[in-house]
């Protein structure tokens, strides 16, 4: 099967089932404030449940790198299969919680095990993936996470037919299944780039490997911009998913119960719409322009600029669905091209360190903002901190368009 031209797409299927259980396990937590503080009271405050969704990005951003490096040099099956059963066993386990510090620390775990995925998952496709399929096979991938979150806004009204407890649990045992599933038909993929350099044989020589390659990403000043061209965004981007709900319900004056699977559902969907969209037109442009990943990321920023400013200052159903269309068509966009951007300017043997590093300055900028948005929630000032996010997506676009300039569609290693 491995041998199969078809087989870089079932890669893409099995991988997409794995990062829509990796943003529903995280996400159900968002829509379930109101069920589990019958049982925690430390949820009452919501100063506590942005704790509660901060430590998990914390956490998921400090071993982001340390998941990339890992990525670049073992097994990328195993590592997939061994993060999704890991993450999965923690979301039965949060199940059976009675207190905030079991959640609390289970919630942490979870940041450890999740933050494994990601850069392996890309490396894989991209690796699988060349120049005219590599955004839309991303994209597809990132559809994914979108079901996932859409999903998780179901936590509230699931958890209010059965209980918090059955939702994690249920989950918690899909993604065990499904990582026994994963062992049979996931297989890895060796870059057919040739490596110069011997393979260590010592943690030593490992060690030092991965802080080369830290040294080498350190010293690109194109990786340098692609950083603060992906952490910008991200602040609107973790806002949507951990705060969307809670705006939805006070704009719009609505139950939570409502509000979560209505704003999960609306970005999801434009989201899903995004990227397709975005992958399509990116492997064409860039079969005409160098820049055409670029252009296309810069398309999304530009339509997430006006739907922040909906999102946040709308009162009315119209305003609020319109923002979420318009936010999430346009991230969808600039999701998509991340990793094909950087693929232009990082080779494929530090791209999953390189996409690891990315992502946790994107988790530390959504820890951020998730801390920031919880207090501004008791202060009564969500929906216009919210539309403040317009501006330093502004000044990410701007960044991206005067300084992103690569040589190649796909950068090789010297």
């Amino acid at each position: 099967m491995k041998n199969s031209k078809y087989y870089p797409w079932i890669v893409v299927a099995l991988l997409w089932v794995v990062a829509l259980l990796n943003y529903l396990d995280r996400q159900m937590l968002s829509t379930m404030r109101d069920t589990m503080m019958i049982d925690i009271a430390e949820l009452e405050s919501a100063a506590n449940f942005g704790r509660l969704m901060a430590v998990f990005l914390w956490i998921y951003g400090l071993m982001s790198p340390v998941a990339g490096m890992i990525a670049d040099r073992v097994n990328r099956k195993w590592l997939i299969v061994s993060s999704l059963f890991v993450w999965s066993f923690v979301t039965l386990m949060m199940g059976f919680c009675t207190t905030f510090e079991q959640v609390y620390w289970l919630r942490a775990l979870m940041g450890v095990s999740e933050a494994l995925y990601i850069p392996a998952g890309l490396s894989l496709i991209t690796d699988y993936h060349r120049e005219k399929t590599r955004s839309l096979a991303v994209g597809i991938h990132m559809t994914g996470l979108y079901v996932g979150q859409a999903l998780g806004g179901f936590g509230a009204t699931v958890s209010s037919i059965f209980s918090w407890h059955v939702t994690f649990q249920s989950f918690g045992w899909i993604g065990i299944i499904y990582s026994l599933i994963l062992i049979l038909f996931l297989k890895d993929k060796k870059s057919e780039t040739p490596v110069s350099t011997p393979q260590p044989t010592s943690l030593g020589e490992t060690v030092k490997s991965a802080l080369k390659g830290i040294g080498m990403l350190a010293g690109n000043i194109s990786f340098w911009i692609i950083l603060l061209y992906f952490a910008t965004p991200s602040l609107p981007g973790w806002a949507t998913k951990n705060w969307l709900p809670t705006l939805f319900s006070e704009n719009l004056s609505i139950d939570m119960t409502e509000a979560g699977p209505l704003s999960t559902i609306v970005i999801a969907v434009s989201s899903f719409i995004g990227v397709i969209a975005g992958g399509i037109l990116s492997d064409r442009w860039i079969q005409r322009n160098l820049r055409g990943r670029i252009y296309t990321g810069a398309i999304g920023l530009s339509l997430m600029i006006p739907s922040l400013l909906l999102l946040g200052f709308g009162h009315s159903l119209t305003m609020i669905i319109g923002g979420g269309l318009c936010f999430g068509i346009g991230y969808g966009m600039f999701d998509a091209n991340n990793m094909p951007i950087l693929c232009q300017f990082i080779s494929s043997k530090y791209r999953a360190t390189a996409y690891g590093l990315m992502n946790m300055t994107g988790v530390f900028s959504g820890a951020v903002i998730t801390n920031f948005l919880g207090q501004s929630t008791d202060a009564g000032n969500l929906g216009k901190d919210f539309a403040m996010l317009a501006v330093v997506v502004a000044g990410a676009l701007v960044v991206q368009l005067l300084f992103l300039r690569p040589q190649t569609a796909d950068k090789k290693e010297k």
